[in-house]
C-alpha cells in the first residue's frame, strides 16, 4: 500500500513528463501524509477539434477520498487507498474509476517492513533509474453541507513485486509514461478497458533504502528522511507504521 511518498521534483520536471502547460510552483515534499493536499493529474475538460487548450491539468486534492453520496467525512475511514482488484466493484470507488482516474506524481514512496511484534523498519523506495513516475489515482469531488466542493483523491494498489513482497504485500500501481493517455481518458475507455495497467512494477523498477523512524513523524518534512540508515535490531512501531494497516 501507500501511506506515506515524496514529491521532490520540480514544477517544470512535473510540466513537461505530463504535458501540461502550467504547474503553480510548489516547493519539494518530502514526506506527504494522508489528509495533505496532493497533486493530481487529470484529463481536461473536452476542447472542441483545433482548440489549443490543454487536454490535461494539475489539481491540489485532499489525499483521502471521500465519496460523493458521504454524508460525514467522521462516517467514514480515511480512503487513502483503493485496492485495483475490486475498486471498479466498490461503491466508494466504482464512480471515479469509470469516470475520474487520475494521475498522481511522485518520486518514491515510504513503506515499512514488520520485524516481530512491535517493530517495524522504515524503508524509502524510488525508481532506480531516478527521475518522476506517476501512481494510478482517483478523485472525487465532495460537497460540503454549506455548498462548498473538495476535491478528493486515492492511489490504486496492487500485490507488490517479488523483490518488494518482503516489505510489504501491497504497492502503488505505477503508470507507465506511454500509457499515461489511456488511463486518463474516461470517455472512451472503461475501466475493463485499462485493467491491464492495474499491475506491479517489474522487479528491480525500485531500489529499497532502510531510513531511520525520523520518516513517521509528520512533522519531519526535511531530505534527511530519506538518508540511509542502518536499520535497527529494536525499533518500536510508530504510529505511521500502524496506521498503514488500516488498507
Amino acid at each position: 500500500m501507500c501511506g506515506r511518498f515524496a514529491l521532490t521534483s520540480t514544477p517544470k520536471d512535473v510540466a513537461a513528463l505530463f504535458d501540461i502547460m502550467d504547474v503553480e510552483d510548489f516547493p519539494p515534499r518530502f514526506n506527504i501524509s494522508p489528509t495533505q493536499p496532493i497533486l493530481m493529474i487529470a484529463a481536461g475538460p473536452r476542447q472542441p477539434s483545433g482548440s489549443n487548450l490543454p487536454e490535461r491539468q494539475a489539481l491540489l486534492v485532499r489525499w483521502g477520498l471521500l465519496p460523493a453520496w458521504a454524508k460525514d467525512p467522521k462516517d467514514m475511514p480515511l480512503l487513502i487507498n483503493a485496492r485495483s482488484e475490486t475498486a471498479a466493484q466498490k461503491a466508494a470507488f466504482r464512480a471515479a474509476m469509470r469516470h475520474r482516474r487520475t494521475l498522481v506524481p511522485a518520486s518514491g514512496f515510504y513503506e515499512w517492513r514488520r520485524e516481530g511484534k512491535g517493530r517495524a523498519q522504515p524503508y524509502w523506495l524510488r525508481p532506480k533509474s531516478g527521475g518522476l513516475i506517476a501512481f494510478a489515482g482517483l478523485m472525487e469531488t465532495w460537497m460540503e453541507p454549506g455548498g462548498s466542493e473538495i476535491g478528493t483523491g486515492a492511489i490504486l494498489t496492487t500485490e507488490a513485486s517479488d523483490d518488494l513482497a518482503a516489505i510489504h504485500s501491497r504497492m502503488p500501481v505505477v503508470i507507465p509514461p506511454e500509457h499515461f493517455s489511456r488511463w486518463l481518458d474516461c470517455v472512451r475507455s472503461e475501466p475493463r478497458d485499462v485493467a491491464d495497467l492495474l499491475r506491479s512494477a517489474e522487479p528491480g523498477f525500485f531500489e529499497a533504502i532502510p531510513v531511520s523512524d525520523r520518516v513517521n513523524s509528520v512533522a519531519n518534512l526535511g531530505p534527511e528522511i530519506q538518508e540511509r540508515a542502518e536499520p535497527a535490531q529494536d525499533r518500536p512501531a510508530e504510529s505511521a507504521a500502524e496506521q498503514l494497516q488500516l488498507f
